[in-house]
């Protein structure tokens, strides 16, 4: 049985938005769900916070619709970042396993995404979709991910009431599967809000847009994601 995910649910300060988003998550049929705390080096006085704590959220997860488990709530860090020292000091921070568990970059420069692809320890690489990307993507730091199991998300939620956004989001998707051919893609929200969540098939065919085959769509939002999971758990 196909099992869908969304690692990609941002860390709101409203408890009760966020437990309404993952009960949201839960009823839609997603099995796995990540709140994601967003560091962006590009906005002054951040610190490096510790990810939620998932049992003082939830200490009884919704179940998943259609099935009889519980939702999984998992924590990821995703990196806002232009250069390789403002990674450099989230390893100084932690300079053994870092408290989350799935880690991202979303560069915003072409050194700092060949770096991400080649050497950086991380799970993801964030594609964005609020504006045109800064930078080419070219194939060899690409294959370089995919050789070493990193995979790259496209997200959803900037695309839904925006126009410009939605024309952002999906010439930068297409860019990337120009390259990467549909492999080692996630499809994930970014939302901060229930009503911004889609059903996985919705997502699967949000993906075709693209330019990802039927097949390739459906992993993106689930067996790709459980690939990001294993990853970071490595």
């Amino acid at each position: 049985m196909v099992c869908f995910a969304d690692l990609n649910i941002i860390n709101i300060n409203d408890k009760k938005r966020l437990q309404t988003i993952i009960e949201t998550a839960a009823h839609l049929g997603y099995s796995t769900v990540a709140i994601n705390h967003v560091l962006d080096f590009q906005q002054k006085e951040q610190g490096i916070a510790n990810p939620i704590s998932v049992a003082e959220l939830f200490p009884s997860p919704p179940i998943v619709q259609g099935k009889s488990k519980p939702i999984k709530i998992m924590t990821r860090l995703t990196l806002i970042a232009s250069d390789v020292s403002h990674y450099n000091q989230l390893r100084t921070a932690y300079p053994q396993n870092l408290p989350y568990d799935i880690i991202a970059v979303e560069p915003k420069t072409e050194k700092l995404f060949h770096v991400a692809c080649m050497t950086l320890d991380i799970d993801l690489i964030c594609i964005q979709g609020n504006s045109k990307l800064p930078f080419r993507i070219t194939r060899p730091p690409v294959n370089g991910a995919i050789a070493r199991g990193i995979y790259f998300e496209l997200t959803y939620f900037p695309a839904i009431n925006d126009f410009t956004l939605r024309r952002y989001t999906i010439s930068n998707g297409i860019c990337l599967m120009n390259v990467c051919k549909g492999k080692n893609v996630i499809v994930s929200s970014a939302t901060e809000e229930f009503l911004g969540l889609r059903g996985p098939y919705d997502i699967s065919n949000f993906g075709i847009l693209f330019g990802l085959s039927e097949e390739d769509a459906k992993a993106a939002v689930s067996t790709n994601c459980r690939a990001v999971v294993l990853h970071g758990g490595e």
